[in-house]
């Protein structure tokens, strides 16, 4: 087992909240919101409301209660009585915050009262994010398509097996195929480096090439790696927070990603980073070996 190496990330860093950071804020809204009703809406921001419109989001949301926050991908799902959901989606930069009243943050796109004074903040700088209103009696998949589109996250996967076959079919590096939400879904860039390079696989190795055994490892550690992001309350390397604003640690113990030039901590080697479609992988060259393809099984 390897030890998480301690460093420190600029804040700067660009950084989308993955599936880690999403779970950490579920689960400080689920230890506060349940219950709470809902007292005050301002919409201001009209493009963060995906549905309805941002004056009937406003209007539908007010007076319902929290009852049960849950998570899909990096959805988080709120279910309120009367059978209606609100769903955020962060995308890039958003952020939520459950505060004491305050003075509005510039990046402030929609605001919620609550019968105990506090209030939950939605901030956005890049305004990607988006809020959902969902009418009782319909699915949060019936309002937002792409749920239905999401494949399991690392923990849904009990076939290992069936996730190679799946694999099997995809020519692409297997870097690119984790990303893929549509095939598993909740690893972002900074996970899917450190599961791959716990798994000993090379971020480029073509996802058909992989063994049944290196898809059961690279399972497992994804899984594995997840597991210890929760604990830390996610990474913070630019805009993230926890909903009541604390940042999280990851970042600090991560063995690949961000470590350009640092020693591996297994054989010491100096981490590298290559593009693999766009997206920076970092992975150790010698512990994570690109194997070649002998020309006679080439396509």
């Amino acid at each position: 087992m390897h030890a998480f190496a301690t460093r420190t990330i600029p804040l700067a860093t660009k950084h989308m909240p993955e599936l880690p950071e999403v779970e950490t804020i579920r689960r400080g809204l689920a230890s506060t919101l349940p219950g709470r009703k809902i007292v005050q809406v301002d919409v201001l921001r009209a493009d963060s409301i995906a549905c309805p419109s941002a004056k009937l989001f406003a209007k539908k949301l007010l007076g319902h209660r929290f009852e049960e926050i849950e998570r899909r991908a990096k959805y988080i799902l709120c279910r309120l009585d009367r059978e209606a959901g609100l769903a955020i989606h962060l995308r890039m930069s958003g952020r939520i915050l459950l505060v004491k009243k305050k003075k509005a943050d510039k990046h402030l796109r929609v605001r919620i009262g609550l019968d105990n004074g506090q209030e939950l903040h939605f901030e956005d700088m890049r305004v990607f994010g988006r809020l959902w209103y969902v009418e009782p009696g319909h699915t949060f998949e019936e309002v937002i398509t792409a749920l239905s589109l999401l494949g399991p996250e690392p923990d849904q996967i009990t076939k290992q097996s069936d996730f190679h076959k799946t694999l099997a079919k995809r020519n692409q590096a297997i870097k690119t195929a984790l990303l893929d939400q549509h095939l598993v879904s909740g690893i972002g860039n900074i996970y899917a480096d450190e599961s791959l390079y716990l798994a000993r696989i090379h971020p480029m190795t073509k996802a058909k090439d992989l063994s049944p055994k290196q898809v059961k490892v690279l399972v497992d550690k994804s899984k594995l790696v997840l597991a210890k992001a929760i604990e830390l309350g996610g990474s913070s390397l630019r805009d993230y927070r926890s909903s009541d604003g604390v940042n999280g640690q990851y970042q600090g113990q991560s063995l690949v990603y961000g470590r350009i030039g640092e020693p591996c901590t297994s054989c010491k080697t100096a981490i590298e980073r290559v593009k693999i479609a766009g997206r920076s992988s970092h992975f150790c060259p010698r512990c994570q070996i690109l194997k070649p393809v002998h020309p006679s099984i080439q396509k």
